[in-house]
């Protein structure tokens, strides 16, 4: 006897009584077990929304934007500026005068998160100086010493360009600017870096690095017309793969961080709106930036730092005493990068929010096609730094460091006419001499407490 239900229920009415109340018992006990399966279901459901309620308990369940920026904010445990008024006629007077495009016919609008950051800072100058409209947009939080970036927003106000206070997941703020600036283009940089702060906080990278790009894509397709979008990948998404040098076109399907996973995350994020929106972006996977104004969490910087001090300095070593060696990129090279690919971005093709035509979508590397081994790092520093470094070398930790990177940039020469030209010992000399203008005090010493940099050279 078939132990299911029929498939037409006409076939009750043919059969005899008995078999008629033994369908009804078949029938009564499926009954029970799927209520037991929905029950058991339910109770599991029920237990997962405590959960998250229990380890977010700021979260509200309100659709108002504004809400979900705060407490997502809050979950990040990092602390943020706290942000003057936005709106009203002396703010909007700034951010029009910022957006002013200057160099005619062929200026450009854009709008630069991260401007207060290093290489946002950097990009948001050379556009500029060049007669650009610029509008920067920066939450300076703590990760490493706002007074650095604050430091970076004096020298862009006195470049003439406006940094706005604000979070990029603060969606009324950008419907604001985007009211206000018809943007050309979007320059994305804001993102919460580093590799190993992912295993102190990795709230923080899903707030900004992933829900933040969906906020910036969300803007940029509503907007009429629609921006094209530059945006900071990084070289951290090739992960454990081990050919090199690293092209575009190798799979990038096992990140060694959650910092990697997230802008891995956000490639195909940006795909699925390239794809249903025809927004035009371009990625740049950036390798190791370094140069005058960089961030103190990464090597050069606080190898400089502790060199000075007369601290230790730790170099990792790989397996059997391997080398760890990194394509460090110079500041330079990295923004003629950048504002190539803004140059070369084809307008994106959606009105009204929807995707009219195909739109340009693309992915280039952006290093210098010679990893340097972090020992010479050390030793490029000492020359000019005049100060031996006290090395101790250590086993690599299982934080999300790679070994080696070597960036294949022959894509950003054919299409973007890349090409760098600063080499490591020129790119620290440069470095160095910043180094010591900004942190050497009256006295002449050069130690400093500014800055919060790291412990390691794998940066």
């Amino acid at each position: 006897m078939d132990d299911g239900l029929p498939s037409s229920p006409g076939k009750f009415k043919s059969e005899k009584p008995h078999h008629h109340h033994l369908r009804l018992l078949l029938l009564f006990r499926w009954y029970c077990s799927s209520l037991h399966k929905f029950l058991f279901w339910s109770v599991v459901a029920a237990t997962v929304l405590l959960l998250i309620f229990i380890a977010f308990p700021n979260f509200s369940s309100s659709s108002s934007s504004s809400s979900y920026s705060y407490s997502a904010t809050e979950r990040r445990s990092l602390r943020t500026s706290s942000s003057p008024a936005w709106g009203d006629p002396k703010w909007e007077k700034r951010v029009l005068a910022s957006a002013r495009i200057r160099r005619r016919p062929f200026g450009i609008s854009v709008l630069v998160t991260g401007a207060a950051g290093f290489i946002g800072s950097h990009a948001s100058n050379a556009l500029k100086r060049r007669g650009d409209g610029v509008v920067g947009l920066d939450n300076f939080n703590d990760y490493y010493d706002p007074s650095l970036k604050r430091a970076r927003q004096a020298l862009l106000s006195r470049s003439g360009v406006f940094v706005v206070e604000g979070d990029i997941n603060d969606h009324p703020l950008l419907r604001k600017l985007f009211d206000l600036v018809a943007f050309t283009h979007i320059l994305h940089l804001a993102a919460q870096a580093g590799v190993r702060y992912a295993m102190k906080n990795p709230g923080s990278y899903i707030h900004s690095n992933v829900a933040g790009f969906v906020s910036i894509l969300e803007a940029a397709r509503s907007a009429n017309p629609q921006p094209a979008i530059v945006w900071a990948s990084s070289s951290s998404v090739y992960g454990l793969n081990t050919q090199v040098p690293f092209s575009e076109s190798h799979l990038t399907d096992r990140p060694a961080s959650l910092y990697a996973a997230t802008k891995k995350a956000d490639e195909e994020i940006a795909h699925v709106y390239n794809h249903i929106y025809g927004l035009s972006i371009t990625g740049l996977r950036f390798f190791t930036v370094y140069g005058p104004w960089g961030r103190p969490d990464m090597a050069c910087f606080f190898f400089t730092r502790n060199i000075l001090a007369g601290k230790t300095v730790t170099i990792f070593q790989g397996p059997d005493d391997s080398t760890v060696a990194r394509d460090f990129t110079y500041i330079d090279d990295i923004v003629q990068g950048s504002i190539a690919s803004l140059d070369t971005a084809q307008k994106s093709t959606g009105s009204g929010g929807m995707k009219q035509r195909p739109a340009q979508l693309r992915i280039f590397n952006l290093g210098n096609t010679s990893p340097v081994p972090v020992v010479e790092l050390v030793s490029i520093l000492e020359r000019h730094l005049k100060v031996k470094a006290r090395r101790k070398f250590v086993k690599m930790p299982r934080n999300g460091d790679v070994l080696f990177t070597h960036a294949n940039i022959n894509l950003a020469k054919k299409e973007l006419g890349y090409h760098p030209t600063t080499n490591l010992q020129t790119g620290l000399k440069r470095f160095v001499k910043w180094y010591l203008e900004y942190y050497a005090p009256p006295s002449g010493s050069f130690l400093t407490n500014k800055g919060r940099g790291g412990s390691s050279s794998s940066s």
